[in-house]
């Protein structure tokens, strides 16, 4: 598991080439800018990836409750894309 600091862990992402990644911590730090601005006690954000047929991103939030949603897609990025937006969406409402 890689920590990024803030309260921020990537699971499973120590198979993404090194270029990918860069682009996916920016990615997630964004967004956890984002999110943790809206919500109370927000304490951390874990993503996972799995790699089968594709990518499968899981983000799991842990704040005053507990957020949860995941995306798939062929492209890496188009599925975490998919999944913080869900996130982003579930925080909203």
């Amino acid at each position: 598991m890689i920590e990024l600091g803030g309260g921020i862990f990537l699971d499973n992402f120590e198979c993404i080439e090194s270029g990918k990644l860069i682009i996916v911590k920016k990615i997630v730090g964004n967004y956890t800018k984002n999110i943790s601005g809206k919500i109370e006690e927000f304490n951390k954000i874990t993503i996972s990836v799995n790699e089968e047929n594709g990518y499968k991103i899981n983000v799991n939030v842990k704040a005053n409750k507990e957020f949860s949603a995941e995306g798939e897609k062929e492209n890496l990025f188009f599925a975490l894309n998919d999944a913080l937006e869900g996130i982003t969406t579930q925080i909203d409402q």
